[in-house]
Order: C-alpha cells, then sequence, then structure tokens
C-alpha cells in the first residue's frame, strides 16, 4: 500500500508507539508530522532522520496535547491532514480514593480530549481532500479494566466510544475512523522498568517478563512498535476502506479472556 502524497500527523511521536507508527507510514510513502511537548534539537534531528531514511517529507511541531488550544493548533500549523494518529498519552497508578486529581484531569486532558481536538480540527482538511483517515491508539484497557487505573480505563473506554461515534458521522464519506487496542507494547520505556522489575522480585529477565509484566497477556510476548505501525498502515489501505467504527486488539489474545 502506497500513501504516497498523503500527511500524516501522529500525536506523541518523538519515542515509543508512535514513533514506531510514524516510521512506518513515513516507509509506506506518506509525509510525517512528528509531535510531542518538548521542542528540542533531538526533536528536530529525529524528523531529519526520518526523512533522510524514507525520502518523505517529515515536520516536527511541537504542541502540548494537553490544551485544547494546542491541539487544534498542531492541525492548523500541519496545513494537511489526511491521516491522523491520535497516540499522545501518559499514566499514573493509585486507587480511586488517592487518585490526584492534577493526575486524574492531566490523564483525560492528554488521553481523551486531546482526541476529541484533533479530529475536529482535521475533518474538515480530510472532507476537503476527500479522503481521511483516524486511527486512534485506544489500549486493551478501552475494552476491559485493570484496579488503579482509574482515570486511564475512563479516558481509554472514551477514545473507543467517540470512535465510533466519528465513524458513524463520517460513514458515508470517503473517511475511517478506528481504534487499535494494544496489550502490553515493548517500548524503550518499557524495557528500562524490567532491571528493576527483575531485583523487585528477585526473578529472571524472562520470568519476569512472562509472570509479571505479562500477566495478563496469553502470548506471553510483547507486542512490538512495527506491529502496531503495520496494523495503522492497513488501516489507512484501500483493503480496510469498510473498516471503520471499530477496534483491532494487538494484544496478545488478552481481551479474549
Amino acid at each position: 500500500m502506497s500513501l504516497t502524497g498523503k500527511t500524516a500527523i501522529v500525536t506523541g511521536s518523538n519515542s515509543g508507539i508512535g514513533l514506531g507508527i510514524a516510521w512506518e507510514l513515513a516507509r509506506a510513502g506518506a509525509d510525517v508530522v512528528l509531535n510531542s511537548f518538548t521542542d528540542s534539537e533531538e526533536d528536530h534531528a529525529l524528523a531529519a532522520e526520518m526523512a533522510a531514511e524514507t525520502g518523505v517529507s517529515v515536520r516536527y511541531i511541537q504542541a502540548d496535547m494537553s490544551k485544547g488550544e494546542d491541539c487544534r493548533a498542531l492541525i492548523e500549523k500541519a496545513g494537511r491532514c489526511d491521516i491522523l494518529v491520535n497516540n499522545a498519552g501518559i499514566q499514573h497508578v493509585a486507587p480511586i480514593d488517592d487518585f490526584p486529581v492534577d493526575k486524574w484531569n492531566a490523564i483525560i486532558a492528554i488521553n481523551l480530549n486531546s482526541a476529541f481536538h484533533t479530529m475536529a480540527a482535521a475533518l474538515p482538511m480530510m472532507r476537503a481532500a476527500g479522503w481521511g483517515r483516524i486511527v486512534n491508539i485506544a489500549s486493551a484497557h478501552g475494552l476491559t479494566a485493570s484496579p488503579y487505573k482509574a482515570a486511564y480505563v475512563a479516558a481509554k473506554h472514551g477514545i473507543v466510544g467517540m470512535t465510533k461515534t466519528v465513524a458513524l458521522e463520517t460513514a458515508q464519506e470517503p473517511i475511517t475512523c478506528n481504534a487499535i487496542c494494544p496489550g502490553y507494547v515493548l517500548t524503550p520505556l518499557v524495557e528500562a522498568q524490567i532491571p528493576d522489575t527483575m531485583k523487585e522480585y528477585n526473578m529472571s529477565r524472562e520470568d519476569v517478563i512472562k509472570n509479571v509484566m505479562l500477566e495478563r497477556q496469553p502470548s506471553k510476548e510483547f507486542a512490538t512498535v512495527e506491529q502496531l505501525g503495520g496494523t495503522a498502515v492497513f488501516l489507512c489501505s484501500d483493503a480496510a476502506a469498510q473498516i471503520t467504527g471499530t477496534t483491532i486488539s494487538v494484544d496478545g489474545g488478552w481481551t479474549a479472556l
């Protein structure tokens, strides 16, 4: 599938899942807009590296996804948005009666509200272009729950619901809106947690991964950012033109339990 001539905006994409998806979209020929809340030399160097390796146009645009005006400005500054990947997110774990209000507000703002603002700003561009793909990165926690993750679970369930709503609103247009629901994904952030978890449980790396980190993931294997990127590219393809308003789980069987 060639995405040549399309512009993809991926929020929260200077590392982890967002970066992996951005790489796969660029390899498929899409011009890419990277984003995060920072604005460093490293951010712009990453865009230059991706452009040099893939031969597409890659820009970095700073925007704080906790602020609605920044979310909308990101789309406006990009100037075009054929493909929108809402990936930005944060996490905090605590019992609901001890959950810090500021953490609740931040998670809802970044994980849920940002997608509302970016979709609202991007849809007119997609309609003007006569084509559009929205891919919202939800989570297995958009379909099920875990204790101590009230804000994250609420936000990801909200993302799934909003995905269905936008799909219905665009159902008779050449625009689709879907959600990818990853389980545990091997990102640099997760990789960095493994040594400390090994010490905490006095376990080998293999046992920590299978019995602690992937306790709820039946495959006992992490999903990879490349797999998520490939799923996103598929959802942008002609083969997926009639796939809209649904969730695709990349979770090693987690939600089959």
